[in-house]
This record gives C-alpha cells, structure tokens and sequence, in this order.
C-alpha cells in the first residue's frame, strides 16, 4: 500500500495504491492487464480512480485510463461543488502519503519566542517601546538582553515600527541579510532563496551576511533583496499594497495568476492545486479579504474559466 496510511475504506485504499503504482511509470503490459482486470471488477474500482484522475488530470493517471470505454466528458463537465467525501478522503490520504503537506519544523520551533499560525497574525510590542507585527505562519526569536536590540526572522514576514534610539541600534536579520534601523517602519520577509525589505518610512542599511558584506540604504517606498551572495538592486515599491496583510488585505494589478495563488496559499492551511499550468501566466487584478481565501481562490479560478473543487481539510483543486 502507498505510504504508511491505511484508508478505512478497502476499496479507497486500492484505488491509491494504483494511483502511486501508475504515477511512479509501472505501466507494462503485465501491470496493465491487472489493472484493468482491477477495474472491471467492481464499479466502485473505477469510481474511486476517475475520482483522482479528475482531482489531478496529469499523466501517467490520465494515460492510465485512456483506453476504457467509459466516456469521462460529464465528469469534467463540473465546474463548482463539493467534491464526495469518499473523494476527499482519498485525496488527503494521497497528500499524507506523498508528503505534500509541511510541518513546521521543530527546530524552528524551539528557537523562536513568537510563533504564529497560517493565516494568523500577531502584534507584539516590544520591551524597547517598539512594536513588531507578525504575519501568517511566522516565527521570530528576541534578543534585548544588555542593551542589544536584535530580532532574528526565522521564517515568515514581520513588520516592526522601531522607536528611535541612536545609542542601541535596531537590527532584524534573516536567511541571508540584516537589516540596521536607526528609527523607522518597515518589513522583512524571508522565503526561499531570499530576504526581502521592503521600507516605509525612515531609512535603514540592508546588510548582506555573505563574504562579500554587500550594504545598500533604503529611502522610503523603497524594496530590496537579498540572496546568499548579494544585495539586488533597488527597487521601488508601493507600501500600501505590498504591506496590505496589515490590515487584512491582499492587492496586486496585472499580476500573474500563478503569483497570486502562491501568495494566497501562505494564508491557507490546506494546499492549492492548479490542473493546468498555462493559466498560472493570467493576468489579474485583485483586491481581496486574507480571512477569507477560500472566497477569493473562486473568484480568481471564474475568472480563469477554470472549475473550482474543495474537499474537507482544507484542499482545494482548480481545474
């Protein structure tokens, strides 16, 4: 059986332990013929694996099944409801056993004296009079020990409005960079590969940790990254759409659909599949609620002409 997981249904067990068998090439003629004889047994047999060819729709699943004679058109012909909750199960128990959902890592975990949820945010004023707020899925570790005033972003994105204090610099450092705040408002987030700063108001010095101690300065409206061997060129930003997630809101214009649903899924604790790749490069504007992501995946999936698909955990499928 695929992975560890064992479904309380036989007949959904099968179905992913051919879905796995399929998808990892064992396709000659001898498995085949099993799996069609599979099959041809039980209706229930094809039911549960028309389920998962629909939910991905990639080969091999869908080189698999081209030959039946069954005619799938009506099954793709849906374009929003629930999906059946033997389907759903199904689903997660192929996520559990691919590992396609992440845990948060323990020694994040351990490190961090702040912590906040997917989809969640946190203020939390600091023992210098600043305050920092926390966005989703973030965690971050204090330093204000003797004087020092350091925060180390070990994942996610912070915002922080810095009291002015010329004695005791301010500094927030990342994967790759640190940022040096003499009185200001900014954010610094980290994802892979890179740091990101974007600044407010005020003017900070963004540090890169690499070999070269590569530095530049940001004036306000201003947005720069920083990768394990640089700093990027600056760029100007817009701080009102960029830090929207403060107030609870997620903007962008002619921006790529794909960017956008990358984006959307940092606010939602279930995955977000995308069927058909090609429309990841659609262009859309949007300006919608972070608490309700659900509501804006559909908006964006009737814009695109594509089906809408959720089941129980929190999955949602755009096909």
């Amino acid at each position: 059986m695929a992975g560890d997981f064992i479904h309380a249904d036989p007949v959904a067990d099968q179905a992913l332990d051919w879905f796995v068998r399929l998808r990892d090439g064992k396709q000659d003629a001898a498995t085949r013929a099993e799996f069609l004889a599979w099959l041809s047994r039980d209706p229930r047999h094809e039911e549960e694996f028309r389920g998962l060819e629909i939910l991905w729709n990639e080969k091999p699943f869908h080189d698999a099944v081209k030959a039946l004679p069954v005619d799938r058109s009506e099954l793709m012909r849906t374009r929003s409801r629930r999906w059946p909750l033997r389907a759903s199960a199904l689903a997660a128990s192929v996520l559990l056993a691919t590992g396609i959902w992440q845990y948060p890592s323990l020694t994040v975990a351990l490190q961090a004296d702040y912590v906040t949820a997917t989809g969640s945010q946190t203020r939390v004023p600091l023992p210098d009079g600043s305050t920092m707020l926390l966005n989703t899925d973030t965690a971050v570790a204090l330093d204000f020990d003797a004087g020092r005033r350091h925060i180390r972003l070990l994942r996610g994105e912070a915002f922080f409005d810095v009291v002015h204090d010329p004695a005791h610099p301010f500094t927030v450092s990342g994967q790759y960079g640190e940022v040096e705040v003499l009185g200001t408002a900014f954010a610094v987030r980290t994802i892979d590969g890179e740091d990101e700063v974007v600044l407010e108001r005020g003017r900070v010095q963004v540090l890169c940790l690499c070999d070269g101690r590569d530095k530049t300065v940001l004036a306000p409206g201003e947005t720069v990254s920083v990768t394990a061997s640089a700093v990027s060129p600056v760029h100007a930003a817009d701080p009102s759409a960029t830090l929207a997630w403060r107030e609870g809101r997620i903007i962008f214009e002619n921006a790529a659909l794909g960017d956008v649903l990358e984006e959307l899924r940092r606010y939602h604790r279930g995955a977000i599949f995308v069927a058909d790749e090609r429309v990841n490069q659609m262009k859309v504007t949007g300006n919608y609620r972070l608490d309700d992501v659900e509501g804006a995946v559909q908006t964006l999936a009737d814009a695109a002409g594509l089906g809408f698909y959720r089941v129980p955990g929190g999955l949602i499928i755009l096909q």
